[in-house]
């Protein structure tokens, strides 16, 4: 959905990235606005997923 942007927020870690995220199924945030679809997400707030297990 694009490269990774750099933040320019007075908030941001030096250095720290914002990834496009589209979700599985549409998303609210924590004050009940949404559905989003979509979103710059910080990467402070990502985590990897779990490695899927070796397909036999």
């Amino acid at each position: 959905m694009g490269a990774p942007e750099l933040v320019e927020n007075p908030h941001a870690r030096p250095g720290e990235m914002a990834y496009w995220v589209a979700f599985d199924a549409p998303q609210y945030d924590g004050d009940g606005g949404g559905p989003y679809r979509k979103a710059q997400i910080w990467d402070r707030y990502l985590r990897p997923e779990p490695p899927l297990p070796p397909r036999t």
